[in-house]
């Protein structure tokens, strides 16, 4: 019964830890992806400011990441954060005043767009876009943290 009971709680426990992934955003203004760990390796391309990653391996200062549309590479470990962001990964999405759909929209974000997270609230998130637009959308619409 015992040895169950603590079987049953280390998968409880797994599984807790790997539903909720390891997630970074960029923090400097413009950073290079890289296809390996170190400024040797060639640079795939610029991430801009608080674009969220998901780490997936680590070498000494460099993080192997993962972005919203599966591609990975490399980013210096001091040019990240903690600060939380999501990026939209559909067409295009409504931003309410509220969280929820019956408030009304005060925008709409397209594919790619970068919104710092503010709060959350009942599978709603409220988001502040870089040109000052806050509001709230269906959490489920966004990739990040």
């Amino acid at each position: 019964m015992i040895r169950r009971l603590c079987l049953g709680l280390v998968f409880a426990l797994f599984l807790a830890t790997s539903a909720h992934a390891e997630m970074v955003s960029i923090a400097g203004d413009k950073v290079n992806m890289r296809s390996g760990p170190g400024e040797q390796h060639a640079i795939l391309w610029e991430i801009r400011k608080g674009y969220p990653l998901k780490i997936i391996a680590r070498q000494g200062k460099w993080l192997k990441v993962r972005d919203f549309e599966n591609d990975t590479g490399w980013v210096y470990k001091p040019l990240v954060s903690r600060e939380a962001h999501l990026v939209v990964n559909r067409p295009r999405v409504n931003i309410r005043s509220g969280p929820g759909e019956k408030y009304g929209l005060v925008g709409k974000a397209e594919y790619g767009v970068v919104l710092k997270t503010v709060q959350r609230k009942n599978g709603w998130v409220k988001v502040r876009h870089e040109n000052g637009l806050s509001g709230w959308v269906l959490r489920t619409l966004l990739w990040g943290w």
